[in-house]
């Protein structure tokens, strides 16, 4: 898996991008077809912005689809969490709808209609 982290308005130092490292791990080992991870780290100096002054926006491209996420925060650490949460759960709910498509094509195997069983017991 390619990781690449950006930052825009900020310095990307060795500390946050072994943090990004290590809580991107687990996205590997949901989802075995992830080929690169982008994470762009945001700093607002707007002041108005107030407690979401760090925003992080990750998109992990897979065979045939990228995902997309953003988390915001008072900090680096706490954006990147909630980014990374967001990230779990559209990887669970993809894998979960490609599991159903899988499991309703063998469902449509076993009809009646098409099983050596069901053609003989209706006389």
């Amino acid at each position: 898996m390619d990781l690449v982290v950006k930052g825009r308005g900020m310095h990307v130092t060795d500390q946050i991008r072994r943090t990004a490292e290590h809580k991107l791990a687990k996205i590997e080992r949901l989802e075995a077809g992830v080929a690169r991870v982008e994470v762009e780290l945001i700093e607002e100096h707007n002041p108005r912005v107030g407690d979401a002054s760090h925003r992080v926006e990750i998109a992990c491209a897979t065979r045939k689809r990228t995902l997309r996420v953003q988390g915001a925060g008072r900090d680096v650490d706490s954006a990147l969490d909630q980014a990374v949460d967001r990230l779990q759960r559209q990887i669970s709910s993809y894998r979960g709808k490609l599991r159903d498509r899988l499991i309703g094509r063998a469902d449509r195997l076993k009809s009646p209609r098409t099983s050596p069983q069901g053609s003989g017991t209706s006389e």
